[in-house]
């Protein structure tokens, strides 16, 4: 099912950069970063894939070209980003003032997520931007932990760069090898698509791992408090 959803996924992203270009790219990783988890490791590496084709052309040579197409997702990661930090201070801090009791999250675990944002908010957007699936959610919480918004976009920049460089590089050298987009398909799939899934998953294991602990913490201090008034 979720192989079937990915190459649906990868068809709409292919058929839209194919068709608009930068105007394309731009669009999905502003997608992307909007908390809707569209995959980079799709957008980008068909970006390069296409430099090796000659789409997206430099009077530089094709490294230029790759840096307009790592610029052009960068700056739809911005994008992205403004509106899901928008969000989070719009709309995520009052929600979780009202209805976070019902998920565990008490006002004294907002003011620690507010003083840890104030301290490490800035470098936690530039390195989230670097790894998969937090990448497509760090902006929500950095806005209802009020990072600062301008210093906010710019490691937002400067971390989303490097890593659609990255991605750009391997579906340009993988575009080089292959002699049809199948086989350039195939090649992304085999070389960074199993490579990709284990870090998904160790992230996700990562994750989890700290979900289950942050319930079990905040069950047990609700016995002790509930001791306590006995």
């Amino acid at each position: 099912m979720i192989e079937k959803l990915v190459k649906y996924l990868g068809g709409i992203i292919v058929a839209l950069i194919s068709a608009t270009g930068y105007y394309g790219i731009i669009a999905a990783m502003c997608i992307e970063s909007a908390c809707i988890p569209l995959p980079s490791e799709i957008i980008m590496p068909f970006s390069g894939y296409l430099v090796a084709t000659g789409r997206f052309t430099s009077v530089c040579g094709p490294w230029m070209a790759l840096v307009y197409v790592s610029a052009a997702g960068a700056f739809g990661c911005v994008i992205g980003s403004i509106i899901a930090y928008v969000a989070g201070v719009w709309g995520g801090r009052p929600f979780l003032e009202k209805y976070g009791k019902y998920i565990l999250i008490s006002r004294h675990d907002m003011d620690n997520a507010d003083r840890w944002f104030a301290k490490y908010g800035q470098l936690s957007a530039f390195i989230s931007r670097m790894l998969p699936v937090i990448r497509t959610f760090i902006s929500l919480p950095a806005g209802i932990g009020r990072v600062p918004f301008i210093k906010f976009i710019f490691y937002t920049f400067i971390g989303s760069f490097p890593w659609c460089f990255l991605l750009s590089y391997i579906g340009y050298e993988f575009g080089k090898r292959a002699g049809t987009f199948l086989e350039w398909e195939m090649l992304l799939k085999d070389k960074l698509g199993r490579w990709m899934h284990l870090v998904d998953a160790v992230i996700i294991i990562i994750i989890l791992a700290g979900v289950v602990w942050f319930v079990k913490r905040h069950l047990s201090h609700r016995k002790l408090e509930k001791v306590i008034q006995k």
